[in-house]
């Protein structure tokens, strides 16, 4: 059976309940958040949200493979598991699940889910929470990358010129109209601007961000948010930001609506940083 990318907190509450080593929650936010509370059972890694793909070359990759497969074997993980990541909410965190659901794909797990509504929604559902660091034994995590749902530098340079491939920019506002480099700093980047023929479609659009819990919009207002920039069911759409990670938000929510998407995860911050890639920097 399929597993759900998305689940509910009353669906991860039952799963944890039949206290099975095949079902572990991973918590991305702030070490300091997590300390204070969390689900029960749940582990910090808070690496999938802060590392950056500087290179997204053969060695790159193997870079990335082989950091987080050792983060993933010190904390018992082997890949096997059904894997259920969450954050704060799914608004407020710039992607930060989402992007550990890509990178867990990426490296070969196949049973990966997003907590849907994150933290504060398991806390609306009235679940339990605590602080206890549950012990883990290492393991050995195997390795099996998925090289399909990652756009590389190289495969973004030869799309620019290819109509059939729509390069589909989610980054905030202000990143867009080339006033600022990252959500970081404005001049953390040494180029501001856009990838050539990119289309601009705000990441939070795609969900409900207005609500006392965030989730993504039904699949029928995805696909009407989409085709305002020429986006259908039929399309091909490479997906980026600055990290990979509100593309990565992005990238659920159009796989949920039909969309064929792939996530170009060195994104800006490794774009930016070849002065051989051209640029739109004219300012908006």
């Amino acid at each position: 059976m399929d597993t759900k990318t998305l689940i509910s907190p009353q669906e991860l509450c039952l799963l944890l309940a039949e206290k099975s080593s095949k079902t572990v929650a991973i918590d991305t936010r702030d070490p300091e958040e997590y300390v204070i509370s969390h689900i029960p059972k749940s582990i910090n890694i808070r690496a999938f949200f802060s590392y950056l793909l500087n290179n997204s070359s053969p060695e790159g990759l193997k870079k990335l493979q082989e950091y987080f497969a050792e983060i993933m074997s010190d904390v018992g993980i082997s890949g096997f598991e059904h894997l259920i990541v969450y954050e704060d909410t799914l608004n407020k965190g710039y992607g930060q699940s989402c992007r550990a659901a890509f990178l867990l794909k990426y490296l070969g797990c196949t049973q990966v889910s997003v907590l849907h509504g994150g933290y504060q929604g398991w806390l609306a559902a009235g679940l339990l929470t605590n602080n206890e660091i549950p012990e883990r034994e290492s393991s050995i995590f195997r390795l099996h990358p998925n090289a399909d749902i990652m756009v590389t530098t190289a495969e973004m340079l030869q799309a620019l010129d290819d109509p059939a491939i729509i390069k589909l920019d989610v980054r905030d506002r202000i990143e867009w109209q080339g006033l600022s480099s990252s959500p970081y700093d404005p001049d953390y980047c040494p180029r501001k601007g856009r990838i050539p023929n990119s289309v601009w479609l705000e990441w939070h659009l795609l969900m409900n961000s207005d609500s006392q819990i965030p989730m993504f919009r039904t699949p029928a207002e995805i696909q009407a948010i989409c085709q305002t920039v020429g986006i259908t069911s039929e399309s091909i759409v490479y997906v980026y930001c600055f990290k990979g990670s509100r593309a990565a938000n992005t990238l659920i929510a159009l796989q949920e609506a039909g969309i064929n998407a792939r996530n170009y995860f060195g994104s800006w911050n490794e774009w930016s940083r070849d002065m051989s890639l051209p640029i739109d920097s004219q300012v908006l």
